[in-house]
């Protein structure tokens, strides 16, 4: 007997210790694969790792790895090479694409702010570090407003809505 067919995307969650959070794995799941099989090739596996984490720790991260000692409320850690290289991997090992974090009290903040609930800012929070990892910027307005239709995209038939 074979053994089942692996997901084309695996995804880690994880949750800081001791954060009053939780992940919608189902829907959060289904928005990374979307995003993911849109951009990439299909038929390759992959992999990212997505965080949820406390203000104190995504402000040491955005220190330490960004140089700007201030909260914010994703980050994205991009392994992939969006130019097409890849390194060699052995049989049956997905590629790491990367890893997001989120600030789930930031995340609440805005949520609330911007009128919508908690679980369409994680998602949004999600599909803007995951198309990050995948290469996507939004410094020029043509930049950022590609990133935000495909963002929007990726959101809308999950039921992520306002």
């Amino acid at each position: 007997m074979s053994p089942p067919p692996r997901e084309a995307v695996q995804i880690d969650f994880s949750i800081e210790n001791g954060l009053a959070a939780q992940w919608d794995e189902p829907r959060i799941g289904a928005l990374v694969r979307e995003i993911v099989g849109r951009e990439l090739p299909a038929g390759n596996q992959y992999r990212i790792s997505l965080h949820l984490v406390s203000d104190e720790t995504i402000r040491a991260l955005n220190a330490e790895h960004r140089g700007k000692d201030v909260h914010t409320d994703v980050l994205s850690f991009p392994l992939h090479d969006p130019s097409g290289m890849r390194f060699v991997l052995p049989p049956d090992r997905p590629a790491h694409l990367g890893d997001v974090v989120v600030s789930h009290p930031r995340a609440a903040e805005q949520a609330s702010e911007f009128g919508h609930s908690l679980d369409r800012e994680i998602g949004y929070l999600v599909a803007h570090g995951v198309l990050h990892v995948l290469g996507y910027d939004h410094e020029a307005d043509a930049d950022r407003r590609r990133m935000r239709a495909k963002e929007e995209e990726a959101l809308r038939p999950l039921g992520f809505t306002r």
